[in-house]
C-alpha cells in the first residue's frame, strides 16, 4: 500500500459509493504516491446533484500542505480522472517551487562567497 491510498476516507452525498467505484478511485489515488512524500489523510467526498452530475472532491493532506481538488462530470470515472490529473499538477508545481527557491538562495549564497584565487577547482 501507498502513503497516500493508506488513510482514505470516502463521503458519498446523495449516492452510495460501491466497493467496484471504491477500487477505481484508490487504483487512480495510487499514482500519486509516486510524487507525494507523505501523506497524513486522504479525504474523497462524491456527491450526485439533481440532474445526474456526478461532483467528486479529493483533499490530500500532508505534514505542511493540503492538497485539494474538485470536479464535476457526468459520470464518476471521468471526475476522478481529471481531480487526479489537478492534484499532479499541484504537487509537482509546488516542489517545482520548492526546488527553485532551494536553488536560488544557493545561487545568492555563492555569489557572496568570497574565495581564495590560489584556490584549485
Amino acid at each position: 500500500m501507498g502513503k497516500v491510498i493508506e488513510n482514505v476516507r470516502f463521503m458519498g452525498k446523495g449516492l452510495e459509493i460501491e466497493e467496484k467505484e471504491k477500487d477505481y478511485i484508490l487504483k487512480k489515488l495510487a499514482t500519486l504516491d509516486r510524487i507525494v512524500d507523505e501523506a497524513v489523510q486522504t479525504e474523497v467526498e462524491v456527491d450526485a446533484d439533481k440532474k445526474g452530475f456526478i461532483r467528486v472532491e479529493v483533499m490530500v493532506k500532508t505534514p505542511r500542505q493540503l492538497f485539494r481538488a474538485e470536479e464535476t462530470t457526468e459520470s464518476l470515472e471521468a471526475s476522478i480522472d481529471l481531480v487526479v490529473d489537478e492534484l499532479q499538477k499541484q504537487v509537482v508545481d509546488t516542489k517545482d517551487k520548492v526546488r527553485t527557491l532551494r536553488e536560488r538562495g544557493a545561487r545568492s549564497i555563492k555569489k557572496k562567497a568570497v574565495l581564495d584565487e590560489n584556490a584549485r577547482f
